[in-house]
This record gives structure tokens, sequence and C-alpha cells, in this order.
């Protein structure tokens, strides 16, 4: 008896290491050739089948890729909960925004802890004992759902109407739904399947609302709804039929007039209608031309035009509200070769304007009189994040912006254009004993292959030797002209606090340096985005700031591209790379026009119809050029209603490189199976999204607690 209870145990055991070994093993996705031919070229694509969405076995396939993830990083679940709990001890869990008055409404927002979502907030404005008004609580409304995100929040300009749209899948696709905020009671109107971008005429009755075509979802589409109307009888106001650009609509700063939009990557149009007239004619601003990006704001009697004409960096027009082609236009802020134009905020007696000069944001005021001279704003650090956020009337001497570094929490800052002084109404309160003293920044400049200066912002703890013995997480994303500014994470400080040197990499494709830093990483430029980032990532391993076999990688989205680029160009130099929903079949996905995002990122990309950009794009395409060689360890992230960058486009990366690359490092495919884009909705959830990441990468750095 003794010996088959011992037998039956040995029996048991190895049953349970089989499963466990079973468990750790990474599933295999079936390989179905599918034959791609363009321009007489043919590719295989042997996990083309992992489109199909409503396929059980792709998801099957996803599920099991899940649990094999799962099963790897299991011995780090507790290290995932410490740095979860390190997250969020760092932030403030019931907060409070700092508020701004708009037609006599003070406007807030609050957080609370042990809610995932934020809580908007008003009281009658100069009155401190009026009470408060939530007029939305997004916790309530994501109840029994996994996912929530709630956009367009607007009030009727008699502040007695709230309109509003919700996704509670993550697909982009929104209801807008309205609430009497003196009743709290929602009015029967639901307009389903739209964009989220929402407007209010003037006559608190009719709201214009932007679609989306259902299978591409570009927004292609400008309606008018008034309240109580069925949603069937809303008049379509505009479309967009050119397939390369999409719409939208807003108000202007004078909320004078409505603004139709349509635009694309290097083209732009405009069309405007008094806000008091929402049933008039909307009349184009200024006809599209190729290659004519402006935008339109307006405050008194005359328009402004951010424009690209004759102006590689932008300039600031202004014209008449009777003549507005650009004829008319006059200049009032000259081109400048040297200083990107990128934004303008205006005020009754202020410009504001937002440049790039030399990689940093430069914030300059000049008051409208005659004579009056520009002066710049004093930041007073290395590298940072400066952006204006004026509140909604445009009377006033003080501007608003939000300030942050790499070391410098968040703060809103007043400051008064006239006496040029500022006051900082808040700085978000970073808990557990956070000392910014504690931490040094820098800037420095790495040398390209082609000998162009390429910025990168860092920072670490001021006892980290920089001696080639630290670990470097090197982030940049490096497309769209998105310039990537050195602002703070209190999740970071999970790795700096631990010795890692926490580096952004200001790519070419970003408009860091300039209009000409975009065009010099798009389109047959693209390699130079990638090559920056492989040189950045050299500059800092010779130069000390990263160790040679602990130098880790992050990007997103058009940032995953990157980091998939440089796996399958530079493998050698990255022990770790995290690619977050990342573009990776870039031929096969610019080549379907069904596809959410493509027509409109022919000037981005290129158009793969045409045999120069087909090439060109084939050369780089990380799922095209996947080796049979050595990779570094890869953990890529996903959402399963991911409208951006489909989910099967990371789904087919992963099982490619597991049928091809010859090391033994990990390759971890994590699907969000209830998210888009953006990942997990909820703050606490996004906490620990944040902290499994950290957990993975200071693991292989050697660091587990």
């Amino acid at each position: 008896m003794k010996r088959f209870f011992t037998f039956l145990c040995l029996v048991l055991l190895s049953m349970s290491t089989q499963a466990q070994e079973s468990a750790q093993q990474p599933p295999v996705a079936d390989k179905l050739p599918t034959q791609l031919i363009m321009h007489g070229q043919t590719r295989i694509d042997e996990y083309y089948w992992l489109r199909e969405r409503e396929n059980q076995k792709v998801i099957d396939y996803l599920n099991a890729e899940n649990a094999y993830t799962e099963s790897v990083v299991k011995p780090l679940d507790p290290f995932v909960e410490q740095l979860t709990e390190e997250t969020k001890a760092r932030i403030k869990q019931t907060d409070v925004s700092v508020p701004y008055d708009n037609r006599g409404y003070t406007y807030y927002t609050r957080t609370e802890d042990g809610s995932q979502y934020t809580i908007y907030c008003r009281k009658k404005a100069g009155d401190d004992s009026a009470p408060e008004e939530v007029y939305m609580d997004v916790n309530e409304i994501a109840k029994g759902h996994d996912f929530c995100s709630v956009r367009g929040l607007n009030v009727s300009d008699n502040n007695q109407i709230l309109a509003y749209a919700v996704d509670t899948v993550g697909r982009r696709k929104y209801t807008l739904r309205f609430k009497d905020l003196a009743t709290n009671e929602l009015f029967a109107d639901e307009i389903k399947d739209i964009t989220g971008n929402v407007v209010w005429a003037a006559d608190n009755k009719t709201v214009f609302y932007t679609r989306q075509d259902p299978q591409t979802l570009r927004s292609n589409q400008i309606f008018r709804h008034q309240i109580g109307a069925e949603p069937e009888s809303d008049q379509l106001v505009f479309e967009e039929k050119d397939e390369e650009f999409s719409c939208g609509v807003g108000r202007t700063r004078s909320r004078k007039f409505i603004m139709i939009s349509s635009f694309q990557t290097l083209s732009s149009e405009y069309r405007f209608l008094p806000a008091d007239q929402p049933t008039a004619e909307a009349v184009v601003f200024q006809v599209r031309e190729e290659d004519h990006e402006y935008s339109v704001d307006h405050l008194g009697d005359k328009f402004y035009v951010h424009t690209n004409w004759d102006a590689k960096n932008f300039r600031l027009m202004r014209t008449s509200e009777m003549k507005t082609s650009k004829d008319n236009w006059e200049t009032l802020v000259a081109h400048d070769p040297d200083s990107y134009l990128a934004d303008f905020d205006l005020f009754e007696d202020w410009l504001v304007l937002t440049k790039r000069e030399n990689g940093q944001t430069k914030v300059k005021v000049k008051n409208w009189s005659e004579g009056s001279e520009e002066f710049e704003l004093d930041f007073g650090e290395p590298c940072y994040q400066a952006r204006t956020s004026p509140t909604p009337e445009p009377g006033t001497d003080l501007l608003r912006y939000r300030f942050s570094s790499l070391k410098t929490p968040g703060s809103v800052i007043e400051y008064d254009m006239s006496s040029r002084s500022k006051t900082v109404l808040k700085q978000d309160e970073v808990l557990g004993g956070f000392d910014a003293d504690n931490y040094l920044t820098e800037r420095i400049w790495a040398t390209a292959t082609d000998g162009t200066q390429v910025p990168v912002s860092l920072v670490h703890h001021k006892d980290t030797k920089l001696d080639g013995s630290a670990p470097c997480l090197l982030y940049a994303y490096g497309s769209y002209g998105s310039s990537m500014s050195a602002s703070f994470s209190s999740s970071r400080f999970n790795l700096i606090d631990r010795g890692f040197v926490y580096a952004i990499a200001h790519v070419r494709g970003g408009q860091e340096m300039g209009r000409s830093w975009y065009e010099d990483g798009k389109l047959l430029n693209k390699v130079n985005t990638f090559t920056d980032f492989i040189d950045a990532g050299r500059h800092l391993v010779a130069n000390g700031y990263a160790s040679k076999d602990h130098l880790y990688a992050r990007g997103g989205s058009a940032g995953g591209l990157l980091m998939a680029a440089v796996s399958n160009m530079a493998p050698e130099l990255f022990d770790g790379i995290v690619a977050d929903v990342p573009f990776v079949d870039v031929v096969t996905t610019m080549l379907d026009e069904t596809i959410p995002l493509t027509t409109g990122e022919y000037d981005e990309w290129g158009n793969p119809n045409d045999l120069k950009y087909y090439n060109y794009m084939l050369s780089y395409s990380p799922y095209d050029q996947v080796e049979s060689k050595d990779y570094p360890n890869i953990l890529v992230t996903t959402g399963l209603h991911d409208s951006q960058v489909q989910y099967w486009e990371p789904a087919k990366w992963v099982a490619r490189l597991r049928d091809r690359k010859t090391d033994n490092n990990q390759l971890l495919l994590k699907t969000n199976m209830t998210s888009g884009h953006g990942g997990a909705s909820g703050r606490y959830d996004r906490y620990k999204e944040i902290a499994f990441r950290h957990a993975w990468l200071l693991n292989l750095a050697g660091i587990d607690e």
C-alpha cells in the first residue's frame, strides 16, 4: 500500500510538472499562407488569418498568448503588486483640479480614493457658499463596463444642458446623450456611432456632431441635431468625400462662429457659420490647396490664421470677417527659419505664441498695442514641458499654463502678462517623501549616422553612477510631427529610484527642431527615425549613461513601429524592448483602404500603390523584415478593440518572430480583451499595466525588489 501511495505521488508530481512545462510553452500559431501580390511582387503572409476578428480560433490564440504571458511572468506577480501600490501611493487619490470660470460658473474636476474615474463639478461663480453641482460622475457611467471613455463634455450657452458622448468598448464609437443640469435627468435623445466631437450652437437647442465611416472610422460627416428631435431627422451639414481627408467641428475663442475643418497630413480647409444662426450655410474660409496647412481662430472682429503658406515653420496672419481668402491675409508674426510656430492663443489685449526653438518649447507674449515688444517666459530648467491652457474668457491679463519636467511635478501656473509675475496655483502633490532635489536632469546631444545632432533628455537619481553600470530605458515616438516633451511621470520613479536612467530621444519625425525635423523623418526619409534612435542608444552606452548589457527601449503605436524596426536593425544593442500597440505591418495595412487611418496617412508613410513608396516601406516594415536571428527580450501589448492599430498587427508580428527567431529570450504578447488603443480606461487599471511593464524591465536588469 505504501509503495502504491508513493507511486501515485510520483505520477501526480510528474503530471503536475508536465502541466507546468506545457503552460510554459509558447503557443504556435497555425501557418495558413496567403499570397499578397502587388507590383508584380508576391509576399507570403502565413498569419493573415489572424485578421478574422469574429473567428473563435483567433480569440483562442490571443487567449493562449495571454495565458502563456501570465505563466512566464507569474513569479513577478508580487513585484507587480508592490510596484502598483508604490505608484498608487505617490499619487494623491482624493484631489481637486484648479478651477476656472466660464459664463457665470466655476468648473473643476475631482478624484476620490477608490474611484477609477473623474468627477466633473461646478458651482455658481463668486459665491463661496454655493453648493457643488456634480454634472458628470464617470464612475456612475462606467458601472457594469470593463472600459469607459467619456468625451465631448460641453455645456450649452445658457448653462442648462450638458452634451456628452460615451464609448464602453474602446473602438471609438461613441453614443451622444444630453442631460438637464437642473434636474439631472437625461433627455430621450440618443445618437449612436459618433466620434465624440460635439459643439453647441448659441441657441441652446442645436448641436453639431461628427460621424465616421462605419468601416474605416474616418470622420467624414458633420450633422446638426436639435434637442427633442429624432436622430433620423438630423441634417447633414457637411460631408468630406475625399478619402484622404477627415473632418471635425469646433467653436472659435470668441464663440461667435462654428468652424468645420477638413484635414489630412499636409492640407486643410475650413468652413464657418455664425453660432447664432445654426441653420445658415457654412462658407469656405480658404479653399484647400496641396501642401497648405492652416488653422483658424477668431476674436473681436478678426480671424487669425496659423499657416505654412510660404512659411515652412508657419506664420500667423489676420483677416477680416468678410474677406477670408488668403489674398486678404496680413502677416502678424513672420516666418522664422530657426523657430517653429507651433500654436497661438488670443486674448483681448494679448497675443501668446508657442514656439519650438533648438528642441525646446518657448512661450512668448506680446501686447496688441502698437510698438509693444515680445517677451519670453523663463522656465528655468534644461528640459521640460510647458503648455498653455487659457481659461475660456479672453478678457483677462492672466495666462494659465501647465509646466513640468522630468523631475518637477506638474504645476498649473497663472502668469500676469501685465506685471510679468507668476503664481503657482497648484503643483501636483507627489506623496511618499518625494524630493525633486534627489534627481538630476540633463539635455545631451547624440550624433546621428549622417552627422545630425539629435537631442536627448534624461533624468536619474543623484546617487546613480554614470559609469556605464546603470540600466537605462530609452523612449521615443518620432512620427506625425508630434514633439515629445520632457514631462513628469510619478510612476516612472519605480525605475529611477531603483537605479535606472530614463531618457527620451527626440528623433526626426517629430517637430522638436522645426518643420524640417518632421519632414526628415517621414515618407522616403522614415529610416532616419530608426537610425536616430539607435545612434542615441549607442551614445548613451558610449558615454556611460547606460550599461551596454542593460539598455532598454519603449515606444507605442507609431513609436511601436520604431521599436519593432530597431529590433530588426540593431537587436544586439538592447536587452529588452517594450512595444505598445505597435504599427508593424506597414505595407499590408497601407494597401488596405478599409482599415481605419489608412487613406488619410498616405502623406505620412507614402502610398504603396506607388512602386517607389512600396519598395521603401517594404525595406523597413518590421513584419516583412523579421529574420532568422537572435532578437532581444520583447514585450508586446495590444487591445482587441484597437481602431488605430488593429490587434492583428502585433499578433502576427509575435507569431512570425516566434517562428523565426533563434534565441531563447522572452517574447510575450499581452492583449487587453476589453480595451482599445489607449489600454485600460480606469486609473487603477492603468497603474497595474504600468507596473507590469516596469516589473518586467526591472527583472531583466536583475532587480526584483
